[in-house]
């Protein structure tokens, strides 16, 4: 699914970020879990550097290595990476920077960054 986030981006483009939580890890039942997958919801997976999705790669247990959906229009991303936290090359990476200037992107293509 192409969102405001993710429109600068590849499908199977593998962005390197950092994770912050001690506990967390998506979990849905079944019949979510379907329907995320019909509309292409499912947005970003934990996966190996080669964009393997594995088990080892999962560092949570996450439901199907899922580390980020989207709402069904697209314009609400739930990540569990933090992009913020990969801005600066000095920061160890600046792959979080793409979330950014994708979005920052889709809102000068539609205007609404002069929408108040």
């Amino acid at each position: 699914m192409e969102t405001p986030f993710t429109r600068g981006l590849r499908p199977g483009q593998v962005l390197a970020m950092p994770i912050s939580h001690g506990e967390g890890k998506y979990h849905a039942d079944a019949e979510t879990l379907a329907r995320l997958k019909a509309r292409n919801q499912i947005v970003f997976r934990y996966a190996e550097a080669d964009g393997r999705v594995t088990k080892a790669a999962n560092p949570n247990g996450s439901l199907e290595n899922i580390a980020g959906v989207a709402n069904p229009e697209g314009t609400v991303l739930g990540l569990m990476p933090h992009p913020e936290r990969a801005a600066e090359a000095a920061m160890g990476g600046a792959d979080g920077l793409l979330l950014f200037h994708s979005l920052l992107g889709s809102l000068v293509e539609d205007g609404s960054f002069l929408k108040r």
